[in-house]
């Protein structure tokens, strides 16, 4: 048999389930978002979070037990993760685009003003740079984790994944209290559709993220992680500092210049 570099994966149903889910999930927000039942979208929740347990635990066996994640396929394994990252920066740049049409060259429906006549902005300096410290501030953590792992210091590395966690969750917290307080909503026109979708997008990728830390420091915990062989924990780095850089670009540009 023809040895190859890269690791080939066994038949796995995860695919599936994790589509399924997200079909569910999408469907049921439709509904309920029409007035009709709620369960179509908690079904998919449960599928989705199932999903990402086991596809986890595979993973987690793969790479930890069975040493298949070797040199190559870890190569691959972070050409992928930057891939990923380049196609989110993509996704957040639409929004920006849809932002920057609008607010550049506001037109006659929107009072040739912008914000638009109506709209009462949230002050960037109280919450948004509260937030922003605590992004930043979760940053350092998670380097401060980081370089504990790459240098042998796992109690660094863990209690700097413990701040990240509760950073994330704690700018989670933040945002949540500015929508309920925020004087407009998503239906409020153009800059109510791209400020929610711009930022809530970014809520949901900094609730990602810390499920993603949270998973590596229970393996951090579970010893999972060595100085040499630790990609899990890395590319969850890589996507907080992206996370990170994106709310800078959201701050500077939907909160302090759209003010």
């Amino acid at each position: 048999m023809h040895r190859v570099p890269f690791h080939l994966v066994e038949f796995s149903p995860w695919p599936l389930t994790g589509s399924l889910g997200a079909l569910f999930l999408t469907v049921g927000l439709a509904s309920w978002f029409h007035g009709y039942s709620f369960l179509l979208a908690v079904l998919g929740l449960l599928l989705i979070g199932l999903t990402m347990i086991q596809w986890w635990r595979d993973v987690v066996r793969e790479a930890t037990f069975q040493g298949h994640h070797t040199r190559d396929v870890a190569l691959g394994l972070r050409w992928g993760m930057a891939l990923f990252i380049i196609s989110e920066v993509c996704f957040f740049f639409a929004f920006f685009w849809a932002y920057f049409h609008s607010s550049l060259a506001p037109s006659v429906e929107v009072g040739c003003c912008w914000p638009p006549t109506g709209i009462t902005p949230l002050n960037p300096f109280e919450v948004p740079l509260l937030n922003t410290g605590v992004l930043l501030t979760s940053g350092l953590t998670v380097t401060w984790a980081h370089h504990g792992l790459m240098e042998g210091s796992f109690a660094s590395s863990w209690q700097g994944l413990v701040l990240t966690v509760i950073l994330g969750g704690y700018f989670t917290f933040l945002q949540a209290g500015e929508y309920y307080e925020a004087s407009f909503t998503i239906a409020d026109g153009v800059y109510g559709s791209t400020f929610f979708v711009a930022t809530g997008f970014h809520g949901l990728h900094v609730l990602i993220g810390s499920i993603f830390l949270m998973v590596c420091l229970v393996r951090a915990l579970s010893g999972h992680f060595s100085s040499g062989h630790h990609f899990g924990f890395e590319a969850a780095a890589w996507y907080w500092h992206f996370v990170d850089v994106v709310w800078l670009f959201l701050y500077l540009s939907i909160y302090w210049w759209g003010f």
